[in-house]
C-alpha cells in the first residue's frame, strides 16, 4: 500500500541531474530484444552468404573421409588425434563466421542501445540481491510479469512459425534421405533462412515494441515526487536556510566593518532618523568625496551615534541623504550631480576648523 502511494506521488518529470545520475550508476534503459533481434539477423546473414559454400566443402571433405576410409590409420592414439583435428578444423571453418556473426552483431546491439562505461557500483556485493523478498517481488513484479509473457509469446510464436513452415516442407524434407549429400546442405540452408526470416520479422516487432516499452518504464521509474525536486534543489544549490544563514552573517560582517569605518569619516549627511550618508574628504589625498558608510533606521542611527562620539559633523539634509543613499553605493565617489551640495558641506567644515584655530592663535 505504502510503495504504491509512493509511486503515485512520483508525478514530476525526472531532472537532467536525476537522469545523469542514474547514467552514471550503470542504470539505463536496455531492452533484451535487441540483441536477439541482432542475433537473429547475423545468423540469417550467415544461412545465406556462408553457408552454402562452407556446408558444401565441409560435406565434401566428409565424404571423401568415408569413401578413402582405407587411407586412415586408427593403430595409434596420434592417428586418432590427427582425425579429430582434420575433423576440427573443417568445422571451425563453417562455424567460425557463425560465431563471429553472433558476436559482432550482439555487441553492436547492446552499444548502439548505450555506450559501454564500467559501473563498480554494479559488481560490488549487496546483501540486498540475495534477498528472498527482493528476489520475489523482481519475478512476480511488473516487469517480471512482462517479460515471462515476451519469453511465453516468443516461444507460442517461433512454435507456430516453424510448425507452418516444415509442413509446406514436410515432403521435401524426406527426399533429403535419397539425395546427393553435397545437395542436401544447400536445401537445409534454404529451409532454415526461410524460418528465420519469418522469425526475424516477428522478432523485429517484438524488438521495437520492448524498446519503446523499456525506455518508457524506465522513464516513468525516474519520475519523482514534489519532495524529491526539494531535495534535489537543497543537495545542488544548498540548505536555503543554510544559506540565508551564511547571508545574513555576511551582512552583519559588512555592517560591522562599515561602522568601523565611520570614524574615518569627515562629515555625515542624515535624515534625522531614517538614512545616514558618511563622506570622507581630506584635500590632501585627492579625488571626490567617498561614501565610506551609509544605512538606514537603525543603522543610520549608529552612524549616527559613532559620527556623535568621534567628533565628526552630522548635517540634516533629508532629500540629499535619501538621493546619495539610493544612488552611492559604499566606497565609492560620489556622482557628480552631489558635488555642489557636498561642496558647500565641505566648505562650512573647513571655514569652522579655520575660525577654531584664530581663535586659538
Amino acid at each position: 500500500m505504502a510503495e504504491g502511494e509512493d509511486k503515485d506521488s512520483k508525478t514530476e518529470e525526472p531532472t537532467e541531474k536525476k537522469i545523469r545520475d542514474a547514467v552514471d550508476k550503470g542504470n539505463v534503459p536496455f531492452s533484451r530484444e535487441v540483441p536477439v533481434f541482432a542475433s537473429i539477423l547475423g545468423m540469417l546473414i550467415f544461412l545465406v552468404f556462408f553457408l552454402p559454400l562452407s556446408a558444401g566443402r565441409f560435406v565434401e571433405s566428409l565424404r571423401d573421409l568415408f569413401e578413402q576410409a582405407d587411407g586412415w590409420r586408427l593403430t595409434t592414439g596420434g592417428d586418432a588425434v590427427a582425425l579429430f583435428q582434420l575433423l576440427f578444423f573443417e568445422a571451425g571453418a563453417v562455424l567460425l563466421p557463425a560465431f563471429a556473426l553472433l558476436m559482432g552483431f550482439g555487441i553492436a546491439a547492446s552499444v548502439l542501445q548505450n555506450m559501454p562505461s564500467p559501473v563498480l557500483d554494479r559488481i560490488q556485493p549487496k546483501l540486498e540481491r540475495i534477498s528472498i523478498a527482493k528476489g520475489f517481488g523482481r519475478i512476480y513484479g511488473v516487469k517480471g510479469m512482462v517479460e515471462f509473457a515476451k519469453s511465453m509469446s516468443k516461444i507460442v510464436i517461433v512454435s507456430m512459425i516453424v510448425a507452418f513452415v516444415m509442413q509446406g516442407e514436410f515432403f521435401r524434407t524426406l527426399d533429403f534421405m535419397f539425395m546427393d549429400p553435397t545437395l542436401i546442405a544447400p536445401d537445409m540452408a534454404r529451409l532454415a533462412s526461410k524460418v528465420i526470416i519469418v522469425v526475424l520479422l516477428c522478432t523485429a516487432t517484438l524488438a521495437i515494441l520492448d524498446l519503446l516499452w523499456t525506455r518508457y518504464s524506465w522513464h516513468a521509474d525516474l519520475r519523482m515526487s514534489k519532495q524529491d525536486l526539494k531535495d534535489e534543489l537543497k543537495q545542488s544549490d544548498g540548505d536555503p536556510i543554510l544559506k540565508a544563514r551564511q547571508r545574513s552573517l555576511a551582512r552583519d560582517r559588512a555592517r560591522r566593518r562599515m561602522i568601523a569605518e565611520v570614524p574615518r569619516a569627515t562629515l555625515v549627511i542624515a535624515n534625522p532618523t531614517h538614512y545616514a550618508v558618511a563622506l570622507r574628504y581630506v584635500r590632501e589625498e585627492g579625488g571626490a568625496p567617498v561614501v565610506v558608510a551609509k544605512g538606514q533606521d537603525l543603522i543610520a542611527l549608529k552612524i549616527r551615534e559613532v559620527a556623535e562620539a568621534h567628533g565628526i559633523p552630522v548635517f540634516e539634509d533629508p532629500p540629499l541623504a535619501r538621493s546619495m543613499f539610493a544612488q552611492v553605493s559604499v566606497d565609492n565617489f560620489i556622482p557628480a550631480v552631489f558635488y555642489k551640495a557636498v561642496a558647500e558641506l565641505v566648505h562650512r567644515i573647513y571655514a569652522v576648523k579655520s575660525k577654531s584655530k584664530g581663535s586659538l592663535s
